[in-house]
């Protein structure tokens, strides 16, 4: 029988996190427009052509569920077996998040599959589901990597997340066995703002594509891709510079989220950015306007590995990929961050009556 992984290790306090990173916490992005899809697409509570938790507003906290198959566990037999998971999986988080303590928790799940499991199955795999590169400066631990089934958990209560995530497990029986869990939160922003910001200190800013560009970009059809990166960040060294080298690797002011040079926030802030900043090697514009949708948070794994735990959805993973190579090239972030744990996914259509998760692809 696999051995199950539990990556990580006993996570702070809060209190104790915010003591730790004071005054170091950087913005994940939120959306300009938190996009969810038009009622009909997404229907109400669980159920809808979309699964929610992808363009949903961000909650407090999330949890990132691995599980690999049963090695023994191949082709039609293996078929067999996942899609009796998923049915009991699509039951229970539809009585649960339907449920009035989950809608007041804003509790949301999100399923995707790893690269590696259509072909052990006999299936053919999603166009663009493919593993990532390793990429310069990575330094990946295997135990916190990859994943047959990729389940992310969102809610403004972690209880409400670890609930339904030992709920699954339960479920999953002796066909699917745990590889890693990660969670992650969104700080209080310290100046008492609405925008949370992550343990470098800045807001990103109204990065993210508005509604009409995730049709563009991030949709698929009903389905979209995943890419978690866990990256451990050098908080002490960063937080020994000035604020304004502080704000000359990011790009962006440090007190407002906006550009350097004082322009609204909403308004191109590379335009005003150094040429090694991280908002330049981030551009869109250097991708013909492609844009990913980001749901990031902030991890804290015990005093010596804290970071980002970087969620970003997108219509192909390659877009990741060139990101990734031009921020190790050129951006002077880079210096600061360093990838431990990633994952990529292919995000499944939502779940419909009669048609559990993983319809499409299982039959």
């Amino acid at each position: 029988m696999p051995k199950a992984t539990n990556a990580v290790s006993e996570t702070p306090t809060r209190r104790r996190v915010l003591i730790a990173g004071a005054g170091l916490g950087l913005t994940v992005t939120a959306c300009t427009r938190d996009a969810d899809p038009p009622e009909d697409a997404r229907g109400p509570g669980f159920h809808g052509l979309r699964q929610a938790g992808v363009t949903t507003p961000r909650q407090a906290t999330a949890l990132l569920l691995a599980y690999d198959l049963d090695p023994v566990l191949r082709g039609a037999a293996g078929v067999r077996a996942l899609k009796a998971v998923l049915g009991a999986w699509t039951h229970a988080l539809a009585e649960t998040l339907e449920s009035d303590s989950s809608r007041a928790a804003r509790l949301t799940a999100t399923l995707g599959i790893g690269p590696a499991l259509p072909a052990r199955l006999g299936l053919r795999a999603p166009a663009a589901l493919r593993d990532l590169p390793v990429f310069t400066g990575d330094r990946l631990d295997p135990d916190r990597c990859g994943g047959d089934l990729l389940m992310q958990l969102c809610a403004d209560t972690a209880d409400a997340t670890e609930a339904i995530a030992a709920t699954l497990t339960r479920l999953a029986g002796e066909t699917l066995y745990p590889r890693w869990r990660q969670d992650g939160f969104l700080p209080p922003s310290p100046d008492g703002g609405t925008t949370p910001r992550n343990l470098l200190g800045f807001q990103d800013g109204p990065a993210n594509p508005t509604p009409e560009e995730c049709e563009r970009w991030v949709w698929s059809g009903n389905a979209t891709y995943l890419v978690v990166r866990r990256v451990h960040l050098r908080l002490e060294d960063f937080a020994r510079l000035a604020v304004h080298r502080q704000e000359e690797i990011i790009g962006r002011d440090r007190s407002t989220g906006g550009p350097l040079d004082g322009g609204p926030s909403t308004g191109g802030p590379e335009d005003a950015a150094p040429p090694r900043s991280h908002v330049r090697a981030v551009s869109p514009r250097l991708d013909a306007g492609a844009r990913m949708l980001r749901r990031g948070y902030s991890y804290a794994d015990g005093p010596t590995d804290q970071g980002m735990l970087f969620l970003a959805f997108m219509r192909d993973p390659a877009l990741f990929a060139r990101v990734q190579r031009r921020m190790a090239a050129q951006d002077e972030l880079s210096g600061f961050t360093e990838a431990r744990g990633s994952a990529v996914a292919y995000i499944l259509p939502g779940a419909r009556t009669g048609r559990p998760l993983g319809a499409e692809l299982l039959g």
